[in-house]
């Protein structure tokens, strides 16, 4: 069945990027004068420029899961997780867009270790610990490894879309055991990348401090996220009727994926947390006495929203089924973990002068106005049933 994009639909992505708009000029208006104003706004690119694009890649990472682990019931909603994985390449380049600007600004007082002042020892800024990073945290490298994750990304996104649209014209099992094969290869460079990325374009905004469980902690948010948005859009084009093969079963499954990914970050974020705090090394704690400090009632309200609501509502079986219940909490979820994003940036970048305000709310809106509208577009570009993936008759005839 094709799909085609409702006025509705239209108007709902028009609306929230045109509120964005507004919210984001009136942001602006209002904070010229502050002084910290272009840190905040290239900020506030990051926080929404990495968020978004990690919707992407979390689902291209459960597309190649799939795939990998040859798992049948996902054929019936497989082109959902490629429409959102599509967003991948404009989440690069909003992405690389924003690391751009940052970069030619010497870091903006993101990222210290870009001002060459840093590592100069001539000069009063310069800065023992980061020059000791210098070989690993600097323009020139920083950009090599930025260039190989996104061309990575992209390739597999690519090559699993072509053969994903040539499997329903050629049929067989040989584009299948391909893609078997690519997932597999993907998820190596994942496991590396996925890590080595957030150190990059998020850890190292503190660049004093670092953390062994940062790359899992972050990619624990990514995939709660992208499940959370998978489980969204399956539920509102199964209310359009365009799902007719997509039963209770299909969304139990997405429902415990996300279930279990909430519990999955909740985990790391207390891992992470318990060990740093109790073990109170002055290095290391520098970085929660500054956020707790500061935003308390944020930082630790995040952690209660991600891991009390789904504990709380999505523990039962028919909860998992419920499209009002999961609809309720994947949006709190999704804020929840907007959040967490937003923390892990502004709190490094601005410290205690950072706040949630009309620039925020507004730029949140007009990506995520814009992240809609991609994957809504994605969706019309293939039929939604996959015709010829050798496991559909398991999945159309899939119950738990």
């Amino acid at each position: 069945m094709e799909f085609s994009i409702s006025k509705k639909a239209k108007t709902l992505t028009m609306t929230l990027m045109g509120v964005g708009v507004l919210f984001t000029a009136i942001g602006v208006f209002t904070s010229m004068s502050d002084h910290h104003f272009a840190t905040r706004l290239l900020a506030n690119g990051l926080v929404n420029s990495f968020f978004f694009f990690a919707l992407g890649l979390g689902a291209l990472f459960f597309l190649a899961l799939q795939y990998a682990t040859e798992t049948g019931w996902y054929a019936s909603v497989k082109r959902i997780i490629e429409a959102v994985a599509g967003f991948l390449p404009y989440g690069m380049g909003l992405l690389a867009l924003t690391l751009l600007i940052i970069t030619l600004n010497d870091g903006a007082h993101i990222y210290g270790w870009m001002d060459p002042e840093s590592v100069n020892p001539k000069s009063h800024h310069y800065d023992e610990i980061i020059a000791g990073k210098a070989a690993y945290l600097n323009k020139g490298f920083f950009w090599i490894r930025t260039l190989v994750y996104m061309g990575t990304y992209y390739i597999f996104l690519r090559g699993f879309r072509m053969r994903s649209l040539a499997e329903d014209k050629i049929g067989g099992t040989e584009i299948h055991f391909k893609n078997y094969r690519k997932a597999a290869v993907f998820l190596v460079f994942f496991a590396v990348f996925s890590s080595t990325s957030s150190w990059d374009w998020l850890m190292s905004i503190d660049v004093h401090w670092f953390s062994t469980l940062y790359g899992w902690y972050t990619f624990a948010g990514m995939w709660c996220s992208a499940m959370v948005v998978l489980v969204l859009l399956t539920l509102y084009l199964k209310k359009l009727g365009y799902l007719p093969n997509v039963n209770d079963s299909h969304i139990h499954d997405l429902g415990k994926w996300t279930f279990a990914t909430s519990f999955l970050w909740s985990y790391l974020w207390f891992s992470q947390f318990m060990l740093i705090w109790y073990a109170n090394i002055g290095e290391e704690v520098t970085y929660y006495m500054m956020r707790i400090e500061n935003f308390k009632a944020l930082y630790f309200g995040m952690f209660l929203i991600n891991f009390a609501f789904p504990m709380l509502i999505l523990m039962s079986r028919d909860a998992k089924r419920h499209a009002g219940i999961l609809t309720f909490v994947g949006l709190i979820i999704l804020t929840g973990h907007w959040l967490d994003v937003y923390i892990l940036v502004s709190a490094g970048s601005l410290g205690a002068t950072a706040k949630i305000g009309f620039l925020e709310i507004g730029m949140a809106l007009l990506v995520a106005g814009f992240f809609i509208r991609i994957i809504l577009h994605n969706l019309t570009k293939a039929p939604l049933t996959p015709v010829n993936h050798p496991f559909l008759d398991e999945s159309i005839h899939h119950e738990i």
